[in-house]
């Protein structure tokens, strides 16, 4: 999808390119600016066409619906849809450097209209530049000596929104950087929807164009490949049929062509959002882990969910326009629905200080308000159309599979034969031991479970401690030989230090060297673990489609 929309760019920019240099309606427009005008109207077109695709990739109830209800999506183009995030930032980028190059070919064209408009040479820019002053059918823009290229800038429509636009693009980009997003939220988020104001300036911008061409009924009369000689040699009593000026009219606005159609869905999409948000949501519990974390377990008419998938959640007492992310941590066989909150900012902490006042692991009636837009889809809902899968989490990151691990209990529960997935690898890394006492329950149950159900090896766990001290070390050594953990009571080991990924994988393509449906490696954590991963799925996967093959997938909000 990356390389199709890279390909679509480079042919735009090109076409474009030489088309405007071969377009003879442009010949006198192009005897004033040069080659300044190809590089303008080429960026031009690729800014519309990146201006369409921005929307898309966040539209997503869209996204849902073309992962869980289209027959098309197969597995490779729902791994695509993963990629939205990746691909909207992209296009951001894309954005930004057309933005820049149409800028600037546009500040070489007012210098040069500038400068033919104070020429006196009787060159046929300067002639040009003085033609129909007193009319609508001029070329130059710029019609007395006294207007600066400062003044139509700031002045004119199309000079005035390209500052608009320019603006709210920079401040956009500039607030989508990672320090920004994870250090002050509320900054990325509001500056976020000056792309109201982008789109809205798009669309005005090319209303009033201030670069022109020769109108169709001028260049019947006088041809310019023919005429404009005679521009440059013409006598008063001159009476040839070149004689006539050459008239020019605005180039048609063209960008809400491009943009309407997916403007328009994505205000459908937000309106279904508000109406969504707008149901009424019951908070039936709230528990208080430890490393403050907290779990509200909520409860809303007709919300169904898959594992894996997550919500955005809003508290009006703390903002009333701030929406975050949250994977759902509760399995679609239960009849609620929950997410787990770490303290990682102002708005987390706010929220964790609201309901940390209510009794914990009581119902109660909650102190604040709570809306859920959601449920959404992410690679995780495809853990089970793999004959192995193997599951990563760091630290808070564990919540999606929190979800899986749950709806698994639930199937061997119910003895559900439809099951694909013969087995998974679970792998927790943690900094503290607190954080394991998020669900050590959950996996305790699921080891008795399947035991009980002869499947003990359905499920292996790796739990690795990546943040200890000597004294950890030491008890741990103490209490080596004893049947379950010291850190987590469970019967599986926890490991002090990081994984050693190759390893892992030559152990598992060894203990399963053939594979249908191949294998799922799904993260949910940091970018580096995210390339150590996948250049392991790469080294470890065989070229032999019938044997060993890691597809991996990452979660993206």
């Amino acid at each position: 999808l990356q390389a199709a929309w890279l390909g679509i760019n480079v042919f735009l920019f090109t076409y474009y390119f030489l088309f405007f240099d071969q377009d003879e309606r442009y010949f006198y427009t192009r005897a004033i600016l040069g080659s300044a005008l190809a590089w303008a109207r080429a960026s031009a077109k690729c800014l519309n066409f990146n201006s369409m695709l921005i929307l898309l990739p966040v539209c997503r109830n869209l996204l849902s619906f073309l992962r869980g209800t289209c027959s098309c999506c197969r597995r490779t183009l729902r791994k695509q849809l993963d990629h939205n995030l990746t691909f909207h930032k992209l296009v951001a980028y894309a954005l930004a450097l057309f933005t820049a190059v149409h800028t600037i070919a546009h500040l070489f064209n007012l210098e040069r209209y500038n400068d033919s408009q104070q020429a006196t040479d009787g060159s046929l820019a300067a002639i040009l530049s003085k033609m129909h002053l007193n009319n609508n059918k001029w070329l130059n823009p710029i019609h007395s000596n006294q207007t600066t290229v400062e003044y139509v800038a700031f002045t004119t429509i199309p000079g005035l929104t390209g500052v608009i636009i320019t603006l709210a693009l920079i401040l956009m980009v500039t607030s989508s950087t990672e320090f920004i997003r994870r250090n002050y939220f509320e900054v990325f988020w509001y500056t976020h929807h000056l792309f109201f104001i982008y789109f809205v300036g798009l669309v005005i911008h090319g209303i009033a164009g201030l670069v022109r061409g020769q109108t169709e009924d001028s260049m019947e009369e006088v041809h310019p490949r023919h005429c404009a000689e005679y521009l440059v040699e013409k006598h008063e009593e001159c009476r040839h049929v070149c004689c006539k000026n050459p008239e020019f009219s605005s180039i048609p606005a063209e960008s809400w062509k491009w943009v309407l159609a997916p403007v328009i869905l994505y205000i459908f999409e937000r309106i279904l959002r508000v109406w969504r948000a707008r149901q009424k949501v019951l908070v039936t519990k709230v528990i208080m882990h430890p490393a403050k974390v907290l779990e509200l377990q909520m409860q809303k008419k007709g919300f169904r969910m898959e594992v894996g998938q997550y919500i955005f959640v809003n508290c009006p007492a703390i903002s009333l326009l701030e929406w975050h992310p949250f994977t759902l941590t509760s399995a679609p066989e239960e009849d609620f629905f929950s997410i787990h909150i770490r303290a990682a900012g102002d708005w987390t902490e706010r929220i964790i200080d609201t309901f940390q006042q209510q009794k914990p692991e009581m119902p109660s009636p909650p102190l604040a308000r709570i809306e859920v837009d959601g449920p959404f889809g992410t690679a995780s809902e495809d853990v089970f159309q793999y004959e192995v899968a193997m599951l990563v989490g760091a630290g808070i990151g564990v919540t999606p599979f929190a979800s899986i691990l749950k709806s698994i209990w639930y199937k061997f529960q119910q003895a559900d034969q439809t099951l694909k997935t013969k087995k998974i690898y679970f792998y927790w890394l943690c900094r503290d031991t607190g954080a394991f006492a998020w669900f050590n329950d959950l996996l305790a149950s699921l080891e008795q479970k399947m035991a009980e159900s002869g499947k003990a090896d359905f499920l292996t766990y790796r739990l690795f401690l990546t943040g200890w001290d000597t004294s950890i070390a030491n008890n741990a050594a103490l209490h080596h030989d004893t049947a379950t953990d010291t850190v987590t009571g469970l019967r599986h080991k926890t490991i002090y230090g990081r994984p050693m990924w190759n390893a892992e994988f030559s152990a598992v393509a060894t203990a399963h060297p053939r594979s249908e449906l191949g294998f799922g490696v799904f993260l949910c954590g940091p970018g580096a673990l995210a390339k150590d991963l996948q250049r392991s799925c790469q080294q470890h996967s065989s070229l032999d489609p019938r044997k060993v093959k890691f597809y991996f997938n990452k979660e993206n909000f």
